[in-house]
């Protein structure tokens, strides 16, 4: 059974820091690109990074550019999502999801999703 538990969200004020979490089980290692997306309270849920199986590819949407990092550890099966500068409209429920072998940033070639972590940035 795919389980992915995303952690580390939270509250936050604008220009701080946070770092999300994706545990993932069920799943080889490395057999899966991975993305983060958010969805914003009456809004539809958007693309915000992935990163290839072995993370040697990583895909951004251009309003967390030079902010966000999206990276992996295959051994310990997590990937991770460094926010740094947070502005009160990265305020949403962040989804981790396992794809397939190339990164996407469209949702319906991810499969498995996790239950999403809540990050709230205060202005």
């Amino acid at each position: 059974q795919v389980q992915l538990v995303e952690s580390g969200g939270g509250l936050v004020q604008a220009g701080g820091s946070l770092r999300l979490s994706c545990a993932a089980s069920g799943l080889t290692s490395s057999g899966h690109a991975m993305g983060w997306f958010r969805q914003a309270p009456g809004k539809e849920r958007e693309f915000v990074a992935a990163i290839s199986r072995y993370g040697s590819t990583t895909d951004y949407t251009d309003s967390v550019k030079g902010r966000f990092t999206i990276s992996r550890d295959n051994a310990k099966k997590t990937v991770y999502l460094q926010m740094n500068s947070l502005k009160p409209e990265d305020t949403a429920v962040y989804y981790c999801a396992a794809g397939g072998i190339f990164t996407s940033v469209v949702q319906n070639d991810y499969p498995y999703w996790g239950q999403g972590t809540q990050v709230t940035v205060s202005s």
